[in-house]
């Protein structure tokens, strides 16, 4: 079938003026996604989640290929065909940057609304909002850092906070590797797991993270459940401070028993 039976004379008229005429150029799939499955509306925050969403969404519609390219050049004589050609993909490019601006929240539209394209809308977002998401990358190393474990808590509830900080971390793609996670971990164990930590520390053999934080959660049951029986021995330190004009002792009972140990602080103030 000869190319002029297959190209009409006419066609709609595109938004910008002309005339849109087949082309081979692969129709975007309007009605594939239903609306639950569009990004909800960027207002500033966490770009990068919205960015892969807007990006798959972007992609269900055979439009994501236009966030990269530059339109056709149409050259000094065109024919019917490399004009159809340009015309759909003017077309094609007008729906997907129309698709960003409305994932956009209102006032975020009417800054990016005059944007040419769908290319150099979705570059000038990258440029904005990445350069922030650097920053978010050392306030969670920062947080990470600074974490560390108290004693007026579970063990085992802090450790979820460790995870989540890992998490953090890991959602901004930098990678820790499993050993340096297991290390971080022992050495934020609060002050009262002195004793176990360093036992943790002159192990040789290599413990998974996961298996840590099981061996964490059965030390922790094993002293819970032995100060409730008191199944243990004592073996008691006690060192005198000075506090309000009065003599403190601090009394550190180290808990020993066959299935673990674990320690306490007690405080008793006596008259000086």
């Amino acid at each position: 079938m000869a190319i002029s039976e297959t190209i009409p004379e006419s066609g709609p008229v595109h938004p910008s003026g002309g005339t849109v005429y087949a082309s081979p150029y692969v129709a975007p799939a309007h009605g594939s996604v239903g609306l639950g499955e569009r990004p909800e509306k960027f207002n500033g925050k966490d770009f990068k989640r919205w960015q892969q969403k807007m990006l798959f969404y972007l992609t269900t519609l055979n439009l994501a290929r236009f966030l990269q390219e530059d339109a056709p050049d149409l050259g000094e004589n065109p024919d019917r065909q490399t004009v159809a050609a340009v015309d759909a993909w003017k077309h094609s490019n007008f729906l997907c940057k129309n698709y960003i601006l409305n994932g956009l929240d209102n006032a975020l539209y009417n800054v990016y609304s005059p944007m040419v394209n769908a290319k150099a809308l979705w570059e000038s977002l990258e440029r904005k909002y990445k350069t922030e998401d650097a920053g978010s990358k050392k306030f969670v190393v920062g947080k990470f850092l600074d974490f560390k474990m108290v004693d007026s808590k579970t063990v085992i509830s802090q450790v979820q906070e460790f995870q989540l900080n890992l998490h953090d971390i890991h959602a901004e793609g930098m990678v820790l590797g499993e050993s340096f996670q297991v290390a971080a971990l022992i050495e934020k164990l609060p002050p009262t797991w002195k004793d176990f930590k360093n036992y943790l520390k002159h192990k040789r053999k290599e413990m998974k993270l996961e298996d840590l934080i099981v061996r964490l959660r059965i030390e922790e049951d094993n002293c819970q459940s032995m100060k409730k029986a008191g199944n243990y021995h004592q073996e008691a330190k006690a060192n005198v401070v000075e506090k309000n004009d009065a003599a403190v002792v601090r009394l550190k009972i180290w808990v020993f028993s066959s299935k673990g140990f674990c320690a306490k602080t007690n405080e008793r103030a006596q008259k000086a």
